[in-house]
């Protein structure tokens, strides 16, 4: 059905002039000039038909016509107020849902939310598997994290500095180059490449004693401080790099504000 197109802000000057029966005290709490308060109840008048206010010695009089309207549209304005509210209490909540690629989520994101939900116990998270990016609206997300260049058409923070390191499993070199996702360095390699999903499983399969793999160094660092596998050589910088996105109304939530900067206090 079709909906009205309704003037809303003559009506809320027409509802403030109704309860002072003023146009002067409406002007002061609306912090506009009588003038102004005066050509909206006008306006209102010229669309509705009807006149709303009568001049008598005694100051202003509410008409039949506009006495006939008045407590539905109070009572409008106060399940307007209370639709805001309700809108705005997403953003208060302690309820984020955050989409991230399946090893990130598992090496990376995971203890850090832990660590987080550890200090704020009301803090709750609901994780959505992403490999590819989401429609923030669609899947009804708070963040994003994602492996790229850059935020693209989002607002956007990276984790640390974009960085791969080649590893090896603890002892020789295995007999695969372990290739993830376009990972094409293998196929110079002179060893056979074997290829994997993500750069989670790379790493497993270095772990394995199957070969050497370049892989993100944020997900390496553990493995490489136990000596689980074993860095050949220093990390170097890369054009890809994982960042925390989302959308701007998203992004002014202070929930997601909070999260973001534990997250990238690196």
């Amino acid at each position: 059905m079709k909906r009205t197109h309704l003037p809303l802000n003559a009506l809320r000057v027409f509802d403030a002039a109704a309860r002072h029966l003023s146009f002067t005290r409406a002007a002061d709490e609306l912090a506009v000039t009588p003038a102004a308060v005066g050509q909206q109840i006008r306006a209102l008048e010229d669309v509705l038909g009807v006149v709303l206010f009568r001049r008598t010695p005694k100051g202003l009089e509410l008409t039949v016509e506009a006495q006939a309207g008045l407590e539905d549209l109070r009572a409008g304005f106060l399940r307007f107020e209370q639709s805001v509210q309700a809108m705005r209490a997403g953003q208060s909540s302690k309820s984020l849902t955050i989409a991230a690629p399946r090893d990130m989520t598992a090496r990376w994101l995971a203890p850090r939310l832990a660590a987080v939900a550890a200090a704020d116990p009301e803090l709750r998270f609901t994780l959505i598997a992403a490999d590819t990016p989401l429609d923030f609206t669609e899947a009804n997300l708070d963040l994003a994290l994602r492996w790229a260049t850059g935020p693209d058409d989002l607002e956007g923070v990276p984790i640390c500095e974009p960085a791969l390191v080649s590893i090896a499993p603890p002892e020789g070199d295995g007999l695969f180059h372990i290739a993830w996702g376009s990972d094409h360095a293998g196929e110079q390699d002179e060893r056979p490449v074997m290829r994997v999903a993500d750069a989670g499983l790379a790493i497993s399969a270095v772990r394995q004693g199957l070969g050497h793999a370049d892989v993100p160094l944020l997900l390496a660092e553990s493995e490489i401080a136990e000596g689980k596998v074993r860095a050949l050589g220093d990390a170097r910088p890369h054009d890809h790099g994982y960042w925390l996105v989302a959308p701007t109304p998203q992004w002014r939530q202070k929930k997601v504000q909070a999260l973001v900067a534990a997250l990238t206090s690196c």
